[in-house]
Order: C-alpha cells, then sequence, then structure tokens
C-alpha cells in the first residue's frame, strides 16, 4: 500500500479560543500540508492530541478532511486504543466516514504481552477491510511491538506497514529484512527518517512536515535517486528544527511555532499547556534558521 504516501504528516487538531476543534482551520491546514510536500495525512494521531479528543469529534474530523482534500491525498485515521473492542470499532466507524487506512497505536499503559499484541492488531484488521499500520512509540506505551511479531503481523492481509518510532535501528532493519515487498516501514521520528531509508525503508509520517514539507520530500527524493551526499546534507541541516519540536512533549512546540509563525491552531489541551517562556524563546530562535514551506 505505498499508494497511501511516502510522505505523510501527522497533523495537529486545530482548536478554537473556545477549545472546540475548528474544523474550518483543519481543513485549511490539510489542503497546505498536501501543497506542501505531503502525499497524505495522519487525523488524530499523538499529534493530534487523540488522548483528549472525543470519539465524536474524531469522527467528524474525519469525514471533514477526507471531503476537503477528495483526491488530492490519503487521510489516514488514529483509531488505535489499549481496548481492542474500541480501536475495533473505531476502525469500522473511520471506515464508514470514508477515509483511505487507519493508523494503530500499540496498547498503552495495560501492557499486553507479545502474544496479546499480535492477537489485538490481527482482530482489529479483521474487523475492517481499510489498509493498517502498525505504530510502536515505545517511549509513550512503555511496551515496544517485537520485530518478530511486526513480522507475523505483516501476513495478515490488510497489515501493510508500520510507523516506527522506537529509535531501534537494528530492530527495524531486521523488520525491513524479514517482511516483503508490499510491507511498508516508514520512520515515526523525523531525525530517523534518512537512517532508516538507508536500512531500506520508505519514508516517513512527520510533524516537522507541517513546516518544512518540501524540503523533507527534497531529502527523500535525492535519496531514492541516488545524491545520498545531498540528501545527508539537507537532513543535517534540519536536525535542529527536529530536535526544537520535540524540546518538550509533541505538539507543544509545534503548536507554539505554528501559532507564531501566523498559522493559528490553538492551544494544546489540557493536561498539555504551551511551552514556558525559555522553551518558547528556543523554539523562536530555531524557527528563525529555516524557510516555512507551508503556506501561512
Amino acid at each position: 500500500m505505498k499508494t497511501l504516501g511516502r510522505l505523510i504528516t501527522a497533523m495537529v487538531t486545530p482548536f478554537g479560543e473556545d477549545g472546540d476543534v475548528d474544523y474550518e482551520q483543519a481543513r485549511r491546514l490539510a489542503l497546505g500540508l498536501l501543497g506542501s510536500g505531503s502525499d497524505g495525512l495522519v487525523l488524530v494521531g499523538t499529534t493530534g492530541e487523540s488522548p483528549t479528543t472525543l470519539r465524536r469529534e474524531e469522527l467528524k474530523l474525519f469525514a471533514e478532511i477526507k471531503s476537503a482534500v477528495g483526491k488530492k491525498g490519503t487521510v489516514i485515521a488514529g483509531t488505535g486504543s489499549n481496548s481492542t473492542a474500541e480501536a475495533a470499532e473505531a476502525t469500522r466507524q473511520a471506515e464508514e466516514a470514508g477515509v483511505d487506512g487507519c493508523l494503530l497505536v500499540v496498547p498503552y499503559y495495560n501492557k499486553p504481552t507479545q502474544e496479546g499484541l499480535y492477537r489485538h492488531f490481527r482482530a482489529v484488521a479483521e474487523s475492517t477491510g481499510l489498509p493498517c499500520i502498525l505504530y510502536n512509540v515505545p517511549s509513550r506505551t512503555v511496551v515496544s511491538l517485537s520485530a518478530d511479531t511486526v513480522i507475523r503481523l505483516s501476513q495478515v492481509a490488510n497489515i501493510v506497514g508500520i510507523k516506527e518510532a522506537s529509535g531501534n535501528l537494528a530492530q527495524i532493519a531486521r523488520i525491513i529484512q524479514n517482511t516483503g515487498e508490499d510491507f511498508t516501514v516508514w520512520s515515526g521520528n523525523d531525525s530517523d527518517t534518512l537512517p532508516i531509508l538507508a536500512l531500506g525503508g520508505y519514508g516517513v509520517i512527520s510533524v516537522a512536515s507541517h513546516l518544512v514539507g518540501i524540503q523533507i520530500r527534497e531529502m527523500m527524493t535525492r535519496f531514492a535517486s541516488g545524491e545520498t551526499d545531498r540528501a545527508a546534507e539537507i537532513h543535517r541541516n534540519l536536525m535542529p528544527l527536529f530536535d526544537a519540536l520535540f524540546v518538550v512533549a509533541n505538539p507543544i512546540p509545534l503548536k507554539y511555532a505554528l501559532n507564531h509563525l501566523g498559522f493559528k491552531v490553538g492551544r494544546p489541551r489540557p493536561p498539555l499547556y504551551e511551552p514556558d517562556e525559555k522553551t518558547a524563546a528556543f523554539i523562536r530562535e530555531t524557527l528563525k534558521d529555516y524557510r516555512v514551506d507551508l503556506p501561512i
């Protein structure tokens, strides 16, 4: 399912001054991202503040964004949960809303075994006709999806890839080595994109592409065409920005950056809050060194 895209942006969820989802601004942001390098969008993932969005808001957002973008890009719904039944229900509802795929995070807090993870993801995938992307982010979920479990899950027909944010390059290499060409590995950390491409990965589900999507796309295109020195130069140049966008928990820095630049996406929802002045100043200073690709 490489048609889902090589550069996919994990989109923030814009909120208005009242704290409600700003669907009109979400539509503008989605179209702006697709016009500045992205092939597709993940909605209501980590960057989209999935812990504090309500199901009714999520379903409306899925339908609104898919209607707005049409065939301009793919829309992937974050429907994972630490409850198998809830993840399956959310995925079925997202499918009814018209999305192109779903992103399924490793269940968090209840710490399932690898066999439990295998059964969880298989059950959710079997509940839908959508292509499913696994999401391994052990810094947030505690439990990591092992390479062996990913390899087993790659045999499920509509589990088409993984967003790998473990930072474990040995594990990622083993996944790439032992899955078929129809199984896609996306980097889940902007700073890992070039190393994962070098291992045989396909692309990235990115946070920084809100700001520098065209530049990230150029880096990947240069690498794919054999211009590895130029790709490495672009990647190195972007590293300080990647770091700044994770100086505190995502999406706090990104939302601050977008608001500072003039593309209003509102504050994060509690318990996330805006950065303190020292952190905000660091983000502002970092932004001065970059050309912003998003139309603002």
